[in-house]
């Protein structure tokens, strides 16, 4: 598996067909996309999971995560995650946070995220918010 930086426009299809797919493809999109970092993962060159991280001052909130059904359960998007904020810990960043779906609680929690705040709907989805500081390495 290989992870890497992606534009903006490569991360639409997979946020669609995981995310929001009785949505239309624009819905997808992002105010802030082409100021945001994009990453994906990619397994023999097929681009299998997707993620996006928007920075405003030392804060860094990742917004649309998904992994293509087939490659769920298979440790992907931990390795994504798990990348992603050894960047962000590079780059001085002290705050990560992201609205989770309330499905993806553990996961996250695994990552040492804790919810803040109460549950809350977006589109007819339950979330919560769920934050940590990062530690910057030495």
């Amino acid at each position: 598996m290989k992870i890497q930086t992606i534009r903006w426009q490569d991360a639409l299809p997979i946020r669609h067909q995981v995310l929001w797919p009785n949505k239309t493809p624009e819905f997808c999109k992002i105010e802030d996309d082409e100021s945001g970092y994009h990453y994906g993962a990619f397994i023999n060159d097929k681009l299998v999971c997707v993620a996006s991280i928007y920075i405003e001052n030392q804060s860094a909130r990742l917004r649309k995560f998904a992994t293509l059904e087939n490659y769920q359960g298979k440790g992907i998007g931990s390795k994504v995650l798990t990348y992603i904020l050894q960047e962000l810990a590079d780059i001085d960043i002290t705050y990560f946070w992201c609205d989770a779906r309330t499905t993806a609680l553990d996961f996250y929690q695994r990552f040492g995220l804790e919810k803040e705040g109460s549950v809350f709907e977006k589109s007819g989805i339950a979330y919560y918010k769920m934050a940590m500081k990062i530690n910057r390495h030495t």
